[in-house]
């Protein structure tokens, strides 16, 4: 995983580097968290700034800086889960977690990418898949905390009981509740290179117009859910089952054709991202399941994209 848990052994060292080289597992932390790159940045910031808030008597009393650190974002980010539901409530449309790129393939398209991007310190692995975020944002922010530090980032439930403010037993109740509920609302998915290929065929039959195929390549139960913030415009938000998703999509084709279609790694799965005028302005998350795709995430929200955007060159 990103992490390891901290030890009680730790040499003591608060020096600049030694703190500023625990941001990405930070930002990593606190993404799986709250879903959003923009929150986790906040987040990371703030913790930096109560950790130089404190006398360098204090910083250097402190044993472990990273287990600080650790429990300090932590902290922050219950908080914010915990009001993160009424700010949904006046969130225009359905909320998404952010998508990431992959940041050795988005680096080819983005040559002026900087290398310090949040983007580039996010590690894509099975918890940071978009199927995965969706699902937690199912649990509640007791469970959402202390599934990922216990099963993502290997915490025990001692430390875990310091920041969520209950007992090591009723976070590991906490934690097996999470992982029950993912378990039971998660279908298996397939492997990343076999998704590759019902993501390619999809793709293909969408630029073709094969309303026929496209159809095909849906399950019977497909589900897709567009996050536009209010902010650009957009048809049905949620669409469900293969013929609406279908002609939904060759619509899209038929009012803008000069789209252009890019198969790109999204959270860590196959996926596809919809440039116009070289900008990209949507990014689909997939999930399949056997031959068919199952569902069906999209990005339209500009703000949630800008981790996508070219840059002019100089």
């Amino acid at each position: 995983m990103s992490s390891r848990p901290p030890k009680d052994d730790d040499p003591l060292d608060p020096s600049l580097d030694a703190i500023m080289n625990e941001r990405r597992r930070l930002i990593n932390l606190a993404y799986r968290l709250l879903g959003s790159l923009a929150d986790a940045e906040d987040v990371v910031q703030e913790t930096y700034v109560r950790w130089y808030a404190m006398s360098r008597t204090r910083q250097q009393a402190i044993v472990s800086p990273g287990a600080w650190l650790t429990k300090a974002a932590s902290r922050i980010c219950l908080d914010l889960l915990g009001s993160a539901r009424m700010r949904r409530e006046s969130y225009v449309g359905a909320w998404i977690p952010e998508p990431v790129p992959d940041r050795t393939e988005w680096a080819a398209a983005r040559p002026t990418h900087p290398a310090t991007d949040p983007a580039d310190r996010i590690t894509l692995d099975e918890s940071v898949s978009m199927a995965f975020l969706v699902v937690l944002e199912s649990l509640t922010p007791a469970e959402r905390v202390a599934f990922i530090l216990h099963d993502v980032f290997r915490y025990p439930f001692n430390d875990i009981a310091d920041i969520v403010g209950r007992t090591p037993a009723s976070c590991r109740q906490l934690a097996a509740s999470a992982r029950r509920r993912i378990r039971d609302t998660r279908a298996p998915g397939r492997p990343s290179r076999h998704q590759a290929d019902v993501v390619r065929n999809f793709k293909q039959a969408w630029e073709a117009k094969d309303i026929t195929a496209l159809i095909g390549f849906l399950d019977p139960s497909a589900v897709s859910v567009a996050d536009t913030g209010g902010l650009v415009e957009a048809g049905a938000r949620s669409i469900a089952g293969p013929e609406p998703i279908a002609y939904g999509l060759i619509d899209l084709l038929g009012r803008m054709p000069d789209l252009t279609i890019l198969e790109r790694m999204v959270n860590g799965r196959p996926g596809l991202v919809i440039e116009h005028d070289g900008a990209v302005v949507t990014v689909l998350a997939m999930e399949a399941t056997g031959d068919r795709i199952t569902h069906m995430w999209v990005m339209r929200n500009p703000e949630k994209l800008r981790e996508w955007r070219r840059e002019p060159q100089e």
